[in-house]
């Protein structure tokens, strides 16, 4: 799909493809930052803006013609799966997602519906809006939660600090967390060809905390559901980045789901992760996102740093550790992109 695109950065550095510069785009970057974001924000809920595809194409827009990314990204949840598989799901403000029904038990698990893409065709109705309005110009990014931050969500009723009922099932009934995660799973793969098959020009898996997990945790609960998944995505032409809080530490094992791009944190040195990966699996990140708090002239520095760390490496995505914080003041994150978009090799 990328030879039809204006700029096509971002798939050319996600197949570790030469680029002029890095392209760049940030998570969170339709969000609430913006004041027009709140403008639209003020009048619906956050879920009748995810399932509402006008509104969602609005908002995934509004970095696409305020800031001059070099991607959009699709405006959704991580959590329409868990919705749509059974979940009741709300948001509230001040506290964000809440499960009105968590799932704890056997019988809770076996509730959980995997027959649901109809309940999430919302979403590739909202892709065939934004791709009608993005027109070619830059690449449109559809994207997942990954089946262990899913199952946190459901297991903990919510956000959870310390992830303690999840890690009880997890290591009290391995076999009950099992079960669902791989109903997340079957459920995730149909949901990202689905996007894909509705004309996505990339993807990208979140596994939001995974860095909650040990290694051994990691591997048997997260990692083996991400391969799975990536093993049956119509990968053709797409670029899949896998993106997880820890990648600085679990990015030789995300490797072996043979992802294109692997989405680091800030904590670690970008350039020794992309040396200690296979040739041609490309990096994205990994800014700290609190230097977007800071001066401009502290900006330019950092992002410079970086790229001057980065240069002679093919498979470089700009992108922070993580994503825009609410109250980053809008002029900075524009400050920031104009930064990288002035840069060349």
């Amino acid at each position: 799909m990328s030879t039809t695109l204006q700029n096509d950065l971002l798939i050319r550095a996600a197949f570790s493809q030469q680029t002029e510069r890095p392209p760049v785009w940030m998570m969170r970057q339709a969000g609430r930052f913006m004041k027009e974001y709140w403008d639209i924000k003020n009048k619906y809920s956050f879920l009748e803006m995810c399932k509402t595809p006008e509104i969602a194409a609005d908002v995934t827009m509004l970095p696409v013609d305020l800031l001059g990314i070099d991607a959009a990204i699709l405006f959704s949840d991580i959590l329409v799966t868990a919705e749509a598989m059974g979940g009741d799901l709300s948001f509230e403000q001040g506290v964000g997602p809440r499960f009105a029904n968590p799932v704890r038990s056997v019988k809770d698990a076996e509730a959980l519906s995997i027959d649901c893409l109809d309940r999430l065709q919302y979403v590739a109705d909202a892709i065939k809006v934004i791709q009608q309005r993005l027109d070619g110009r830059i690449p449109l990014i559809g994207f997942a939660g990954a089946p262990f931050t899913i199952l946190s969500y459901l297991v903990e009723g919510g956000s959870s600090k310390d992830f303690k009922l999840t890690k009880l099932m997890l290591n009290n009934q391995p076999e009950l967390a099992h079960l669902i995660l791989q109903k997340i799973a079957d459920v995730t793969v149909d949901y990202l060809n689905m996007q894909i098959a509705a004309g996505v020009n990339a993807i990208q898996l979140f596994d939001s905390w995974a860095l909650a997990l040990s290694w051994n945790d990691y591997r048997d609960f997260s990692h083996a559901y991400n391969k799975q998944i990536l093993s049956k995505l119509n990968r053709k032409d797409i670029p899949v980045i896998s993106f997880c809080k820890g990648s600085s530490v679990f990015a030789p094992m995300m490797v072996e789901a043979q992802p294109d791009v692997v989405s680091i944190d800030w904590n670690a040195d970008l350039k020794n992760v992309k040396q200690s990966l296979p040739q041609g699996i490309a990096v994205q990140g990994n800014l700290d996102p609190f230097v977007l708090y800071a001066d401009k002239p502290v900006i330019k520095k950092k992002i410079i740093e970086l790229f001057e760390r980065m240069r002679g490496e093919n498979g470089f995505i700009f992108n922070l550790g993580h994503g825009i914080m609410p109250d980053i003041p809008f002029d900075h994150v524009k400050y920031a992109i104009e930064v990288v978009k002035e840069f060349r090799y």
